[in-house]
C-alpha cells in the first residue's frame, strides 16, 4: 500500500494536514485515526489551502470527474483539480495560487500569489531524477495524457500560462527537468505551439524529444475526447530526438558569404594578444596554460572584467581552487584598482560599494560555490545551467586538473581526453565561448617558475587539450628573478591559433603590487 495523497484536512476532526488517501482509495487520519472507505472518500469535499497576497484563504474544492473533457475522478484527484461554485480550480505554485476557469467562459483568472513559486503544474506530484517526463501546453492536456498513458505512470506536467510564456517556465525549472533522462514536449500542433516547442526544446537540447501530433488532433485532450488513447500513446512513444532548425544547402549561402566578416564577439584586454588572435569568438574553446603560481587566474579575471565592461553578455565562473567569496573580492579588486583580497589593503566602505556595483552588483556574473575537485559530468551540468538557465555566453573554468582528481579514472591521460571531448562537444552544442585553464608538465631542465618557454608538448596529461582547443595561450614568467620588474612581468605566447594561424609572443603584462592589476607594456607585441 502507498499513499497517493497526503497532508489533507481531515473531514472528521480539526486536523489540517493529517488526512491521507492510499492507492486503494481508502482515507486515513493519523490524528483521530478514522478510516473512510473509497465510496465515501469519493464524495468527500477535500479542503485545500490557497493564498491571496499574504492572507491564507481556504477553498473547499469538490473534486469530481470532468465529463466534457473525459477526465476521470481518479485523474482529477491525482492532480487535485476541483470545482467551487461550478468554476474549475487548477492548483499552481505548490498550492499558493490557482488558475481558475470560470464556468461557460474560455478565459482564466488567477487567485493567490502566482509568482511565489514558478513550479510547473503538477510538478510537486513527481519527484526528480526519473527516466522521463512529459511537458504539455495546458493543464487539461497534462491530465489527459497522464490518464491515457495509464499503467506506464509517466510524469506529465504543464507550463503555467500557455505557449507564450513556456520558454520562461522551462528556464525557471531547468534543474528539475534536467534531472530526468528524457524530457518530452507534447505541445499543441498549432503555429504558437510549434514555435514554443522549438524554443523550449533548445533549452534542454541534450535530452529533448518532441511529439508530433496526428493531423486530425490539435493537442493531448483532443486524443482523449476523440477516444483515441492508442493514437496518443503511438505519438508519445514515437517522440523524436529534437534537432535544431537551420540545415541549409551551400548554394543558398551566397548572401551570407558575400557579407564582410564580423568583428570578434569580444576582445582581450591586451592589444598585442588581439593582434595575433583577432579577439574572442563564441563557439571556441580557449586554453590558458602556465606553470604553477604564474598568474593564470589573474590573467583570466582580467579577461572576465574586460568582457563585463565591453559586452552585454552574462559570464559564468567555475573556479575550483577558490571560494565564490574570494572570486568576488578578486573581481571587485579590478574595479577598485586595489587588491581587496589582501588583509593589509586599506579600502573605505564607499570604495568597496562602488567596486561591488561595478562587478558583482551588475547581476551578470554567476559563480559556482564549491571548493575542490568536481567530476566532468557535474561540471558539464553546471555549465549547462549557466548557459541555459541564466544566459551565460562566456564560461571560465579553472582548472582541468581539479576535474581529473575528482573523477574515478586512474589514468590521467584517458581522463583528460574524456574531459576535453565532453567540453568540446558542449561548446559545439551551446555556441558558448569556453576559456579553460590547464597546468603544464615540468620541463627537464629550467622550470616554468624560472621563465622557461611554454609549448604545446608540455600540456599536462594528454594531447587532447592541444587537439581540441581552438586557441592555446601560454603564460611565461620568471618568478625567481632578482629584478622586481622581471619577476612581475608575464609574457603571453600564442601556442595554437586555429582561427588565424599566427603564433608566437603576443604581449608582456606587468603586475602591479599596488593596484593588483596586469598592465600591458608592449615590449613583446608582434604585429
Amino acid at each position: 500500500m502507498a499513499y497517493v495523497k497526503t497532508k489533507l484536512k481531515c473531514p472528521k476532526c480539526t486536523s489540517s494536514d493529517a488526512f491521507a488517501i492510499d492507492d486503494g482509495g481508502w482515507g486515513t487520519c493519523f490524528s483521530c485515526l478514522v478510516k473512510i472507505p473509497p465510496k465515501d472518500v469519493d464524495n468527500t469535499k477535500i479542503e485545500v489551502k490557497q493564498t491571496t497576497g499574504k492572507i491564507i484563504v481556504k477553498h473547499k474544492l469538490n473534486i469530481r470527474a470532468i465529463p466534457e473533457r473525459r477526465i476521470t475522478l481518479e485523474t482529477a484527484k491525482t492532480y487535485r483539480v476541483g470545482y467551487k461554485d461550478d468554476d474549475l480550480y487548477f492548483p499552481l505554485a505548490d498550492g499558493n495560487a490557482y488558475k481558475v476557469r470560470i464556468k461557460g467562459e474560455k478565459e482564466f483568472r488567477i487567485e493567490g500569489d502566482f509568482n511565489k513559486s514558478t513550479t510547473l503544474f503538477g510538478q510537486e506530484l513527481f519527484p526528480p531524477n526519473g527516466k522521463r517526463i512529459v511537458i504539455t501546453e495546458g493543464e487539461i492536456d497534462a491530465m489527459s495524457l497522464h490518464q491515457m498513458l495509464g499503467k506506464y505512470n509517466v510524469p506529465v506536467v504543464s507550463v503555467r500560462n500557455g505557449a507564450s510564456a513556456a520558454e520562461k517556465d522551462i528556464k525557471n525549472n531547468f534543474t528539475y527537468l534536467d534531472s530526468f533522462d528524457e524530457v518530452i514536449f507534447f505541445f499543441d500542433s498549432d503555429k504558437a505551439g510549434l514555435e514554443a516547442v522549438d524554443k523550449c526544446a533548445n533549452i534542454l537540447s541534450h535530452k529533448s524529444k518532441v511529439v508530433k501530433g496526428l493531423p486530425d488532433y490539435k493537442d493531448a485532450n483532443d486524443y482523449l475526447v476523440g477516444n483515441n488513447a492508442a493514437g496518443a500513446m503511438k505519438a508519445f512513444w514515437g517522440a523524436s530526438k529534437w534537432t535544431p532548425q537551420g540545415i541549409v544547402s551551400g548554394k543558398d549561402l551566397y548572401d551570407d558569404v558575400m557579407k564582410p566578416l564580423a568583428e570578434a564577439d569580444a576582445k582581450y584586454p591586451f592589444s598585442g594578444l588581439n593582434d595575433l588572435t583577432y579577439g574572442i569568438r563564441k563557439g571556441e574553446l580557449v586554453t590558458i596554460t602556465a606553470g604553477s603560481g604564474l598568474g593564470k587566474s589573474q590573467f583570466v579575471k582580467e579577461v572576465v572584467y574586460h568582457i563585463l565592461n565591453t559586452t552585454e553578455d552574462n559570464v559564468g565562473l567555475i573556479f575550483l581552487e577558490e571560494s565564490a567569496r574570494k572570486t568576488g573580492l578578486s573581481m571587485m579588486s579590478l574595479a577598485a584598482n586595489k587588491p581587496l583580497h589582501l588583509p593589509n589593503v586599506t579600502c573605505t566602505k564607499e570604495e568597496k560599494q562602488r567596486a561591488y556595483e561595478a562587478t558583482l552588483g551588475r547581476d551578470r556574473m554567476f559563480m559556482l560555490e564549491h571548493f575542490g575537485s568536481q567530476d566532468i559530468d557535474s561540471v558539464v551540468g553546471h555549465i549547462r545551467y549557466f548557459v541555459k538557465a541564466v544566459g551565460c555566453k562566456y564560461i571560465f573554468l579553472d582548472h582541468v586538473s581539479m576535474m581529473v582528481s575528482g573523477g574515478e579514472q586512474a589514468d590521467e591521460r584517458k581522463a583528460i581526453d574524456e574531459i576535453m571531448t565532453k567540453l568540446r562537444m558542449l561548446v559545439e552544442e551551446t555556441g558558448i565561448s569556453l576559456m579553460l585553464v590547464s597546468h603544464l608538465k615540468r620541463p627537464d631542465k629550467k622550470g616554468h617558475e624560472e621563465g622557461a618557454a611554454t609549448s604545446l608538448s608540455q600540456l599536462r596529461g594528454s594531447g587532447g587539450i592541444a587537439q581540441l582547443s581552438d586557441m592555446v595561450i601560454g603564460l611565461e614568467r620568471n618568478g625567481q628573478a632578482d629584478d622586481t620588474t622581471e619577476r612581475n612581468t608575464t609574457h603571453a605566447r600564442v601556442l595554437k591559433n586555429r582561427f588565424a594561424g599566427v603564433t608566437g609572443k603576443a604581449c608582456a603584462l606587468l603586475y602591479s603590487l599596488e593596484t593588483g592589476r596586469m598592465v600591458e607594456t608592449f615590449e613583446d607585441n608582434a604585429l
